[in-house]
């Protein structure tokens, strides 16, 4: 047994948009032996965090708060952490994680966090939480970036990514479970997605013997009332050596292998939250796929825009006529589809939002139903410091007509006051 680990205590910000990234983090935490006896407490609500963490430093000698967050989470983040510092100093370690952190490494940092983790974490979590047991050696933590003691800012450089078969998709003894991470990394570059630029280009995807494990151990736990749903950044893609030619045979085996093992009561969920779908790849053979082993009425893919030259721009890689396609074949397939669009993306003309505002006319007149968003600029990508503005009233107009008829929905006003924050943030570094 190792005495220090025991007196340890790992806080997780469990909250329930960043809880995919904390089960992958528990879960690799999982595997290795070194942490059997930690001591990890999953807190769900800001103000349980503030209040409880006093109890739990109490009782251990050693306790670091993990949170992982997205730029949208900047100023809540922000209040959190400012809160934790004043009311604890340094009694607990601070290590922040996520997309925003990963882009935005030395911001972090001086929101009040200890350490970031850059880029994928399984590795870097592990190893960071044994050196903090001995206080020494960080710098030879790859993924790791912090403030020295001469006030110097480190980052230790890149980590060599993961085999996602080393690692648990979510915690087994704690006991969190959810959708199963099965492929990793993106190779299609969109400007205004930090997806490839954590992930990288190359397609990494876990084997079907591994997802079948976790698959069993679900079905284990629910029985009849399985759900299984995906985590990867393009549906269809499983199995395909480039992420961009499609391998169906392996998809297909996947699904078949699952379903032979939750039955015809439990449910597969493909290309629905929390993973979409790429237009060129919704196929007369991908939507059979669909039908024939997964129990969802919807798929989701991502259109952005309806004009081809913004399209281009954002190196989408699909044209207008991937997005008309797909719309038809889903439908004609007797599925429901929504579809994604980014209100303000940079560079749009006056004629490219006519496009869109054309084009979301047309698909919901076939029959699908609009997502709408607002352009967000993000650290780390291409458009990360592009001027943000208000989204035009011509869309604002035509989105609440669909919204009002109930074909489409999404939280683009939201988006769009977040957007002028986080592109004045990212301009001057500022958060006030």
């Amino acid at each position: 047994m190792n005495n220090l680990i025991k007196d340890s205590a790992l806080v997780v910000y469990y909250y329930k948009n960043n809880i995919y990234s904390i089960n992958a983090l528990i879960g690799a935490l999982e595997t290795d032996n070194y942490f059997d006896d930690i001591n990890i407490y999953f807190i769900t609500k800001k103000d349980k965090l503030i209040n409880g963490l006093k109890d739990i430093i109490k009782k251990h000698r050693i306790v670091i708060v993990g949170v992982s967050f997205f730029t949208t989470q900047l100023w809540e983040i922000y209040d959190l952490i400012s809160t934790l510092r004043n009311k604890y100093n340094d009694q607990a370690i601070y290590i922040a994680g996520g997309s925003h952190p990963t882009g935005d490494p030395l911001g972090v940092l001086k929101l009040g966090f200890d350490f970031v983790v850059v880029g994928e974490g399984e590795e870097t979590l592990r190893e960071l939480l044994k050196k903090v047991e001995i206080d020494s050696a960080f710098e030879t933590v790859k993924g790791l970036a912090f403030i020295n003691d001469s006030n110097e800012y480190i980052f230790t450089g890149k980590r060599i990514p993961i085999n996602l078969n080393d690692y648990h998709p979510f915690p087994l003894k704690n006991q969190r479970f959810g959708a199963i991470e099965i492929t990793r990394g993106c190779p299609y570059v969109c400007y205004f997605c930090q997806t490839p630029y954590i992930s990288g280009t190359k397609p990494r995807h876990r084997s079907i013997k591994s997802i079948c494990r976790y698959v069993k151990i679900l079905k284990n736990y629910y029985g009849d009332n399985t759900d299984i749903r995906f985590i990867t950044p393009n549906a269809f893609s499983y199995g395909s050596m480039d992420g961009k030619v499609l391998n169906l045979n392996k998809l297909e085996e996947l699904l078949r292998k699952i379903r032979e093992i939750i039955g015809k009561k439990s449910r597969i969920f493909l290309g629905t939250f929390p993973s979409e779908v790429r237009p060129e790849h919704v196929t007369d053979e991908t939507l059979a796929l669909v039908s024939k082993y997964a129990n969802n009425d919807n798929i989701t893919i991502g259109a952005q825009s309806g004009s081809q030259s913004i399209l281009d721009l954002c190196h989408r890689e699909h044209s207008i006529q991937d997005i008309y396609n797909a719309v038809d074949l889903t439908l004609r397939s007797n599925l429901k589809i929504n579809v994604d669009f980014i209100f303000g993306l940079p560079g749009e003309t006056p004629e490219d939002v006519k496009l869109t505002i054309q084009m979301m006319k047309d698909l919901v007149k076939k029959g699908a139903r609009v997502h709408a968003h607002s352009f967000i600029p993000l650290p780390q990508t291409p458009f990360a410091k592009v001027p943000v503005s208000l989204i035009k009233d011509i869309y604002k107009k035509e989105i609440k007509t669909l919204i009002s008829r109930g074909f489409a929905f999404g939280n683009w006003k939201k988006q769009e006051r977040l957007a002028i924050k986080i592109a004045k943030y990212m301009k001057t570094m500022k958060l006030t």
